[in-house]
């Protein structure tokens, strides 16, 4: 369908404000500069009060004053910039950027084919026109090195010449355009020194251009893959229909946006709530860890309240209905996401400037070489072989490869690690970081509950209790049966919702849930509790025995005190914030030695945390795992979080580490430092080749293959450079040197305990 074809107008949304919204995806995007153009672009139209690109995703959200502007009209200005758009669409997103990123591979993989068939031939004529070699056949060389490289050279410059040619139509230059031009004069004269049966052709020098910066390009779209899930994770975690309970009683399924605040819905055992309400009839029990971060089950009865998103874990629910589809907490944390991710711009205006200027620069110097060599009163040929030589030594492959080289080589050092890097530009904010704020639940903790004691409870009471166990799909009780190691169950087991279960074996009744399903006193509950802080308890009942109760809870990682020691003496700054209960998370800080912690957060006072810690001037790096993370993890200044963390958690981390131990984070940090500082060195040396290389060649000491030898060279150096990152201890970097503690935030602070919406 064309832009003309579709209504636009249907794809617009209106705000509680009266404003229009909509959101496009936009081909064309390459770089940051691209975005700054669109954003700027759009921003010019009046009536736009707000336009934003995601540049991983491509995504354009939209807003402007309906009677001022249409939509329309913004599809027209993004034509006119030389963009084209559609409806954002995900699946569609995924399916164009996977395309695009299976492009790039097969033009890498042809021209370095043709690279290296070329170059086996220009060294026989290098080595020929030394030692001697008939015009015939170096002519030949020449001619089958211009059938391998004028079609190569066309397949693999696609990506380029889009851009380029967009660009122009727009009446703009990019960082393409020049590209495209210095191999196109390259070819061009190579063909035009063939024909004339010239001792010298270029064919390898405009192939070897493209094959240097087809490796940079795939590597950004890599880096940009891996960070593209957002939208996919966060609509596994939403349900789309919701079984309302109509006046008469009877259930209907219909769609989340037939749902009105005060209706009354049916949420079954094992469904996810659909939306924020208040329970009107029912007892059961919430998995509530994706909000809160606590593994242990909430129970629920009427007057309480559910949010979207949670896991109804043992009985029905009657639920009425306290917000519409759109303004649920779920979707205040995808906003939160989106606000955080947006709000790094300091790269984006650096690629800004750097795309504004590098292009005139080179075209004018390109022009005035080839403009003063002519006057001077050489031939259009020797002017035209230095202009080009210009064009191509210029080439920002060594700038470009700068930093994509040190993160490939820093990628495998922390892979090896056990950590994956999720953005292109979190080893630098990893170098930066001097303030390390964890959570508790699945981040300092393993993340499945344990059985304290187990190996002290009577084998077969453990064992039997964890047969009973199978039958649940508690937590508590799936605890119970892994400890147990039990793989058989009992048979006819019968479940009383919200209680427990029970079943008969051997002539006696087994039970197995709550301290009052299995006949506990409250004194014996208080005491249990007094003994085992921050644990949840599930009771066991053997006939009529007395019951005999299990402390299920997180267990610290088991180096979580050795690497919170090693990165303390690294001069970090060490604070725990949790959305979980008190005690366990007063009890963890005390075991960890860390005094700066808070509890019983919401998603928004996370923020505010990390907001308060920016405003001291420390660089946060945010540690954590659940949903009620994710939106602390994208406004932190560089974030990480456990490979058993929700897709939200990790779509939103910069960085995921693997396995039970903390260590990698600490290793992640060493790695990150020595990487930042190759970076450094890398574009200096990328300054420096340009200031040395430039004038050498607009003196006409260069010819084109001399430049793209040159080129090649200056990103073998920044290569060679980045594999010696391989070497060395990265425990031997020093840590950063931390700013002057500003006055610290209250110790052990209990974060209010209410809905994100009604703190913010």
């Amino acid at each position: 369908m064309t832009v003309h074809e579709r209504d636009w107008d249907a794809f617009v949304t209106l705000k509680d404000d009266g404003k229009a919204h909509m959101d496009l995806a936009v081909e064309g995007v390459t770089c940051a500069a691209c975005m700054v153009e669109i954003e700027q672009g759009l921003g010019l139209e009046p009536g736009v009060e707000r336009a934003r690109l995601n540049l991983t995703s491509h995504r354009l959200a939209v807003e402007w004053c309906q009677e001022t502007t249409s939509a329309e009209r913004i599809i027209e200005v993004l034509t006119r910039l030389g963009y084209r758009a559609h409806p954002f669409d995900p699946a569609d997103v995924r399916e164009r950027s996977d395309a695009a990123g299976r492009e790039l591979l097969r033009a890498l993989a042809v021209s370095g084919f043709a690279m290296m068939n070329i170059m086996l031939l220009s060294v026989s004529v290098w080595s020929g026109n030394v030692s001697g070699i008939e015009p015939e056949t170096r002519d030949f060389f020449h001619w089958v090195s211009a059938l391998i490289a004028l079609p190569a050279a066309v397949y693999a410059g696609r990506p380029f010449l889009r851009s380029a040619f967009a660009a122009l139509r727009a009446g703009r230059l990019n960082m393409d355009v020049p590209i495209v031009i210095g191999v196109t004069l390259a070819l061009f004269l190579s063909v035009m020194q063939t024909v004339q049966s010239a001792h010298h052709a270029y064919f390898e020098s405009a192939v070897m251009l493209l094959f240097f910066l087809l490796i940079g390009r795939y590597l950004d779209h890599m880096m940009r893959r891996r960070t593209r899930a957002f939208a996919e994770n966060i609509a596994a975690l939403k349900a789309e229909t919701a079984v309302i309970q109509r006046p008469d009683g009877s259930l209907r399924e219909v769609p989340l946006s037939r749902v009105e605040p005060g209706a009354l819905i049916h949420v079954r055992a094992g469904e996810r709530v659909p939306l924020d309400g208040r329970v009107v009839s029912g007892h059961s029990e919430i998995d509530q860890s994706l909000v809160t971060g606590e593994t242990a089950l909430a129970s629920v009865g009427p007057g309480d309240t559910v949010y979207a998103g949670t896991t109804n874990a043992s009985a029905s629910l009657t639920v009425q209905v306290t917000v519409a589809s759109g303004a649920t907490l779920l979707d205040e944390v995808t906003r939160l996401l989106e606000t955080a991710a947006q709000a790094r711009s300091r790269y984006v205006q650096l690629a800004d400037r750097v795309a504004k200027h590098y292009s005139p620069v080179v075209h004018l110097a390109a022009l005035l070489t080839f403009a003063g060599w002519y006057l001077a009163g050489s031939g259009w040929q020797p002017a035209l072989v230095i202009s080009i030589s210009v064009l191509i030594i210029t080439c920002p492959c060594a700038l470009g490869l700068a930093v994509p080289a040190v993160q490939v080589v820093t990628s495998g050092l922390l892979f090896r690690a056990g950590v994956l890097l999720h953005s292109g530009d979190a080893i630098e904010r990893l170098a930066e970081a001097d303030t390390i704020v964890f959570d508790k639940t699945g981040t300092l903790t393993l993340p499945l509950p344990e059985v304290a004691g187990a190996s002290d409870i009577v084998p077969d009471t453990l064992h039997l209790a964890g047969r009973l166990a199978l039958a649940s799909r508690h937590p508590l009780a799936t605890a119970l049966a892994r400890a147990a190691d039990a793989a058989v169950p009992l048979d006819e087991v019968r479940e009383t919702p919200g209680e427990g279960i029970a079943a008969l074996f051997e002539g006696r009744e087994l039970r197995l849930g709550s301290a009052r399903f299995c006949g506990m006193d409250e004194a014996e509950v208080a005491g249990f509790a007094a003994r085992h802080p921050g644990s949840s308890l599930i009771a066991f009942r053997d006939g009529d025995a007395p019951a005999l109760p299990f402390a299920v809870g997180q267990r610290l990682r088991p180096d979580a005190v050795e690497t919170v020691a090693r990165l303390r003496r690294d001069g970090y700054r060490l604070a725990i914030l949790s959305g979980d209960r008190t005690a366990p998370v007063e009890q963890v800080a005390r075991d960890l030695g860390i005094d700066d912690w808070a509890a019983e957060l919401t998603p928004t006072a996370k923020i505010a945390r990390l907001e308060h810690l920016a405003g001291e001037g420390r660089k946060v790096l945010m540690v954590g795992d659940g949903l009620n993370d994710a939106p602390a993890l994208a406004a932190a200044h560089v974030s990480i979080s456990p490979v058993t963390a929700v897709h939200v958690a990790q779509a939103a981390a910069d960085a995921v580490f693997l396995g039970d131990k903390l260590a990698p984070v600490a290793d992640a940090l060493g790695h990150a430092r020595r990487a930042h500082r190759a970076m450094v060195q890398n574009l200096r040396f990328s300054v420096l080749y340009n200031f040395v290389a430039v004038p050498f060649a607009v003196a006409g000491f260069v010819t084109p293959l001399w430049a793209a030898l040159a080129m090649s060279s200056s990103s073998l150096v920044v290569t060679l450079n980045a594999l010696r990152l391989r070497l060395g201890d990265p425990h031997a970097a020093q840590a950063p040197s931390a700013p002057a503690p500003a006055p610290a935030s209250p110790k052990r602070d209990r974060g209010a305990a209410r809905p994100a919406a009604e703190a913010t």
